[in-house]
């Protein structure tokens, strides 16, 4: 079932509106769903919007489904050099972290928390968060973060406030109002794609879905213009804290 049509009129006109050009920004999303493809995902049910949104405007957004992905769990950056024979994850990280402008981190609510897959990609993440830009900050400056969560049981506001902790710990921004979620009634209950009683129809969730897009959009246009994040007085390579051994990135 499709957003009703009279939002769904009003959110192209917002995009036919655009105060400014989005056309060069780039966004990568991780779906932590624990469905492989092409499985349906609730996820990417609510994930339409914000990307509808973006690709509306010219963004280029990357969705990773981290199921379809062999990405072995741990904390640096290539895992094949600790044990496992692939890891999926550098080769994503390269091509479509990197370069992005946005990051999202996206996925289903499991006994009220956030998936297993999700937390997979935040530790990922994590491992590369000791590296540097060309100024000496952390390399996730000037790239912003957002979470979107879909579930049919509570935690919503719980995994946005853990998602966008870990991200902005790591160096990413982030803007107001960058989470948006569905729970449904107090669990168990409709699951986001669900019909009439499902998500689609909630005016609420699509608002903040919206809002979140928005808010994203701008604080990383403002970022990209004004070069990213002023390097006076966070430059790491100030400190010498490091220690290329330790299992902890942020004495890397």
């Amino acid at each position: 079932m499709p957003i009703p049509h009279a939002i769904q009129a009003f959110i192209d006109q917002q995009v036919q509106d655009a105060p400014t050009d989005y056309g060069d920004l780039r966004a990568v999303v991780f779906n932590g769903t624990l469905k492989r493809s092409p499985e349906p995902s609730h996820t990417d049910g609510l994930l339409a919007i914000p990307k509808g949104i973006m690709e509306g405007l010219g963004v280029r957004v990357d969705v990773v489904r981290t199921a379809d992905h062999v990405i072995p769990p741990g904390v640096w950056p290539d895992m094949r050099e600790h044990g496992y024979e692939q890891d999926d994850f550098p080769a994503l990280h390269r091509e479509l972290v990197e370069p992005a402008d946005v990051i999202v981190v996206a996925g289903p609510i499991w006994l009220g928390d956030q998936s297993s897959l999700t937390r997979l990609v935040i530790e990922r993440l994590y491992a590369y968060s000791g590296e540097l830009n060309d100024r000496g900050q952390w390399s996730y400056y000037g790239k912003v973060g957002a979470a979107l969560t879909t579930g049919n049981e509570d935690g919503g506001k719980h995994v946005s406030a853990q998602v966008l902790y870990a991200l902005q710990h790591i160096g990413l921004t982030i803007p107001p109002q960058s989470d948006s979620y569905w729970n449904g009634e107090a669990g168990p209950g409709p699951s986001y794609l669900d019909g009439e009683a499902g998500g689609q129809r909630n005016a609420w969730t699509t608002r903040n879905a919206v809002f979140m897009a928005w808010n994203v959009l701008h604080q990383a246009r403002a970022l990209k213009d004004a070069g990213g994040i002023p390097a006076h007085g966070n430059a790491a390579t100030l400190w010498d804290l490091s220690q290329p051994e330790h299992p902890n990135p942020e004495y890397r």
